[in-house]
Parts: structure tokens; C-alpha cells; sequence
């Protein structure tokens, strides 16, 4: 075994001891070389399509790079944006929506730039390193050849002292390495011009690629920054106008009781000859009313009173007794029936146009999803855009956040809280 390694590095040496030598003096010119034309322009062409493969491929892999540093610088400044946006300004919730398709167009357009145009081309550049293989391994083949053909002429060139064994054993390892470098040479030749030409489908498939992505990326953020812009300037009208026009305003106002509408119904009416003194006190005692809107009311009637016969005041009296009992219970039956509703309005906070008719039990209403959304947490709710969901009652009242709902997903029955402003009510 050890014989033949050393025999195996001996002859390894002799070739590239031979080699040397040849090109030595093909250099000096001592000896011709074999000239192929038209491999040394399929040569060139392929150094140059080698070339501007590597630095395309360098440049966009930086490229890349600083892509992905504005979509982490992006989402950073969009996170800190989110929590100034004081949650109090109308606007905030869509604020948060925007920034998170923002971020989404981000991950889709620096997916597309890695997955349909980066990897192509890192396919496309990795076959020169093999061909370069190949045209280095040729060039050798050719030295080889060029040397065997010079000792074959010079054996041939002294017929005074030719040697017929060294001219045969000559002759083959001269048939010997034209061939090895024909058939490289021959394969080349195929090889090269294919490789060359193949640089035009692959740049038009590329480029395509690549300025569709960076069109629909900055089309659809532009779209979103002008959503954005619409926010800000909805806050820049409202601080103008010296108010901010705050959420939930409207159910801090808004009367919590049917007797309270009543009062403001009675308070706003004008007085009227057929409207009982009875009926007004028993009003104005109910909700505690002083104004000088309910005196002055009240002193009208009791003048006119005061002006009516004996027979006639019976008879009102008799028709307020009647009517103060009628109102009553019917305030009664009111509130008995309207603030369950009102109890479950309030803390649900059921959009309007939302059906809440022919329901499963236990369903307030139904939502379509708008957004995707991928949860967070495990007591959360994951949807595609348009999948429909049930809004339900929390187990705990107490858990229920701001701008999210419980939900129960239609088709797999997932149950979970979700953000209300992903979705629109049914």
C-alpha cells in the first residue's frame, strides 16, 4: 500500500513537473500551442457572465440586509407611536390596525425579496464555481496533450535513432490525452454558449420578480400611510376645535334609566292646558326637578286651576289620580323590561346594525373577519380573513378588555377573545 502511494505521488509530480515545463516554453515560444478561437471567446464571454453574477448576487444580499433593518426600524417606530397615541383620541384603535398591516406588508415583501428572488439567484451563481471546475480542468488536458504531441514529433524527428517501442508507447499516450481533452473541449463547447444565453431568462424572470414585489410593497403602504395621514389630521382638526373627541363618550352620557328619559321627555315638552298639575308634581317629585322651567309650569296651571269651576277640578283630580296610577306601573312594566337589555347593551356594547335575530342561545351577535389575526396568548382567537364568528357573553364579566370580545369561531368551534376593530358586525 505504501509502494503505491509513494508511486501515486511520484507520478502526480511528474505531470505537474511536465506541465510546468510545457508552459514554460510555450511561453518563451520554444514550442506551439493549440489555439481553439472560439472556445477562448465562449471563455471570455462566461468570465464576464461570472462576474456579474457574484457582484449581483453581493449586492443584493446587502440589499436584503438593509430591508430587513427598515422593516425592525419600521416596526420599532410604529410600536412607539402606538403607546404616545394616547388611547383617549378617536383613532387610536385604527391606529394599532394600520401598524399591524403595515408590519404585515413588511413580512410579505421581505419573504418574497429572500424566497422568489434571492434564491434563484444563488441558484443561478452557483454554477459557475462547477463550470470554472471544468474549464480549469480542460486547460490542463490541453498542456497534457500539447506535451504529449511535442515528445511523439520529437521521437519521430531523429529516424537515425528511433526507437520503435518509444514511438509506439509515444503514439498511445498521445491518443490518450486527445482524447481526454476532446471530449472536455467538446463538452464545453455545448456547455459555455448554453450557459451564456441562459443569463436572459434568468435576468427577466428575476428582475420581474423583484420590481413586482417592491411595486406592490410601496402600493400598498402607501395606502396605509394614508390611512395613517387621515388619523392624524382627524386629531389635528379636533385639537383646532379645542376638543378631542373621546371614546365611549357616548355611554357616559347617554341616560341610564327609563325613569331619567322620562323626566328629560317631560322636562323639554312645553306646558299644556291638558297635562294635570297632578301629573307634572308627581313628575317633578319623581326625578327631583327644581328648575324654573317645572315652577314656572307648575304656577300656569295652578292659575288656571284656580279659574275653573268646582266641578271641573274634581274631575281632573279624579283623571290625575287615575293617570298617576296608569303611568306608574307602566313605568313599572318599562323597567322591568328594558334593563336587562339595557345591562347587557352596556356591557357588550352591541354595534349598531349588528342582527340579533334567531340567534343560537347565548349569542349576542355575529362578525365577519376583515383582518387576519394570529393570537398571542392562549386565550385567544385565531381567523383567516372572512370567517365568521359568534360574540358571546364572557364566563367573568370582570375579564372582559377594552375593544376585545369573546367569540366562539363557526365551523371548528374555537373559543377565544379577539380584537373587536378585526372584525365588522353582521
Amino acid at each position: 500500500m505504501a509502494e503505491s502511494k509513494g508511486a501515486l505521488i511520484a507520478k502526480t509530480m511528474q505531470k505537474h513537473a511536465g506541465r510546468a515545463k510545457e508552459k514554460f516554453l510555450q511561453n518563451l515560444g520554444k514550442v506551439d500551442r493549440t489555439a481553439d478561437d472560439i472556445f477562448d471567446e465562449h471563455l471570455l464571454n462566461f468570465t464576464r457572465q461570472q462576474y456579474a453574477a457574484t457582484r449581483l448576487q453581493k449586492e443584493f444580499n446587502n440589499y436584503i440586509r438593509c430591508v430587513r433593518a427598515v422593516q425592525a426600524a419600521s416596526k420599532t417606530l410604529m410600536d412607539s407611536l402606538n403607546e404616545i397615541y394616547e388611547s383617549q383620541w378617536t383613532g387610536h384603535d385604527l391606529l394599532y390596525v394600520q401598524a399591524q398591516n403595515l408590519d404585515m406588508l413588511w413580512q410579505d415583501f421581505t419573504h418574497k425579496l429572500a424566497d422568489q428572488v434571492l434564491l434563484p439567484l444563488n441558484t443561478y451563481q452557483s454554477q459557475f464555481p462547477e463550470m470554472r471546475k471544468k474549464v480549469d480542468k480542460r486547460g490542463r488536458k490541453l498542456v497534457d496533450y500539447d506535451s504529449q504531441r511535442h515528445a511523439f514529433q520529437s521521437l519521430q524527428s531523429n529516424p537515425k535513432k528511433r526507437d520503435e517501442l518509444k514511438v509506439t508507447r509515444g503514439k498511445e499516450l498521445l491518443d490518450e490525452a486527445k482524447r481526454t481533452y476532446e471530449q472536455l473541449n467538446s463538452e464545453l463547447h455545448d456547455e459555455l454558449p448554453a450557459l451564456y444565453d441562459s443569463r436572459v431568462l434568468f435576468l427577466v424572470t428575476n428582475l420581474q420578480t423583484l420590481f413586482a414585489a417592491e411595486q406592490v410593497f410601496h402600493a400598498e403602504s402607501a395606502k396605509v400611510f394614508s390611512e395613517l395621514e387621515a388619523i392624524v389630521d382627524k386629531l389635528a382638526n379636533d385639537s383646532q376645535r379645542g376638543s378631542y373627541s373621546l371614546k365611549n363618550n357616548s355611554d357616559s352620557q347617554s341616560p341610564k334609566s327609563p325613569n331619567a328619559n322620562s323626566a328629560l321627555i317631560i322636562n323639554t315638552q312645553p306646558a299644556h292646558n291638558n297635562i294635570s298639575p297632578a301629573l307634572e308634581d308627581s313628575t317633578a317629585a319623581a326625578t327631583g326637578d327644581s328648575s324654573p322651567t317645572t315652577q314656572l309650569n307648575g304656577n300656569a296651571n295652578s292659575n288656571a286651576n284656580s279659574n275653573a269651576n268646582s266641578n271641573v277640578n274634581s274631575n281632573a283630580n279624579s283623571n290625575s289620580n287615575s293617570n298617576d296610577n296608569s303611568l306608574n306601573n307602566q313605568d313599572e312594566s318599562t323597567k322591568n323590561a328594558i334593563l336587562p337589555a339595557k345591562r347587557v347593551e352596556e356591557l357588550y356594547d352591541i354595534p349598531v346594525g349588528a342582527t340579533t335575530d334567531n340567534l343560537p342561545a347565548g349569542v349576542l351577535y355575529r362578525v365577519k373577519a376583515t383582518y387576519k389575526y394570529n393570537r398571542e396568548d392562549v386565550d385567544e382567537l385565531s381567523f383567516e380573513v372572512g370567517e365568521t364568528i359568534r360574540v358571546v357573553e364572557y364566563d367573568d364579566p370582570e375579564e372582559q378588555e377594552e375593544g376585545w370580545l369573546m367569540g366562539i369561531k363557526e365551523g371548528t368551534n374555537e373559543k377565544g377573545m379577539f380584537p373587536a376593530n378585526f372584525t365588522k358586525p353582521l
